[in-house]
């Protein structure tokens, strides 16, 4: 299966490292992506939105054959169920990792502290407690060191969905701060923020207890979960 990694705020390709290995020697091809803004050399990130990243994405869905899976970590939740909004007949499944595919409409987090046109990596302190679970101190200076600003815009910009034949698309959240029956509380009550996963018609839940970066605090595990969501 082609596997497509899309990270988070902050991260590129590279950040998957451990689970990149794990799913490949699985016998999968995986391509852990690096966003525009991101990568080598860049350096102004004005003008680059959402819309940018989730046709990065769509570009190397559109170039590879067949059906592809989308793991989405976090923000990357976000771009993975806007691509299968645009090419809902070539997703095999959604993969989101401690992420909620949002309503159109919203955007990923514009509460997070900017500088000119970027979001940096903020101090620790501007966390919940849930999201650092397992992120001891040596995994929290990896993490800095390698750590890349967000463009603005891809915070910011509210996503756009406009086929519902998304809901035909498989999901399943790897839910690693919040348990599944949270999810299925607020579906049942009707939430507004779980709108779309009350209309999909295939959504697995797997728990993965940890903090927000499961691919630093517990790899392999991840690399489990994603298998066990792929697996026919």
């Amino acid at each position: 299966m082609q596997i497509l990694l899309i990270p988070g705020f902050w991260l590129d390709g590279d950040s998957w490292g451990p689970v990149t290995r794990d799913l490949e020697a699985a016998g999968h091809t995986v391509h852990a992506l690096t966003l525009p803004g991101k990568r080598p050399g860049d350096t102004d990130l004005a003008g680059i939105g959402l819309r940018d990243h989730v046709d990065a994405v769509l570009a190397v869905v559109d170039g590879l054959p067949g059906h592809v899976v989308l793991v989405g970590h976090s923000g990357g939740g976000t771009i993975a169920w806007a691509v299968a909004d645009a090419r809902p007949q070539r997703i095999a499944r959604v993969v989101t990792v401690d992420a909620i595919p949002m309503p159109a409409g919203t955007c990923i987090n514009d509460e997070l502290p900017v500088e000119g046109d970027a979001v940096p990596l903020p101090d620790w302190s501007l966390f919940e407690d849930e999201d650092l679970v397992d992120l001891d101190d040596e995994l929290r200076a990896h993490f800095r060191a390698i750590a890349k600003p967000e463009p603005v815009g891809v915070a910011h910009e509210p996503t756009r969905l406009d086929d519902e034949a998304r809901f035909a698309v498989p999901v399943t959240i790897i839910a690693c701060e919040f348990p599944a029956a949270l999810l299925h509380q607020a579906i049942g009550n009707e939430r507004e923020w779980a709108g779309e996963l009350a209309r999909m018609q295939q959504l697995d839940i797997i728990e993965l207890p940890t903090g927000h970066w499961p691919q630093f605090t517990k790899p392999a595990e991840l690399a489990r979960s994603i298998l066990t969501a792929i697996q026919p």
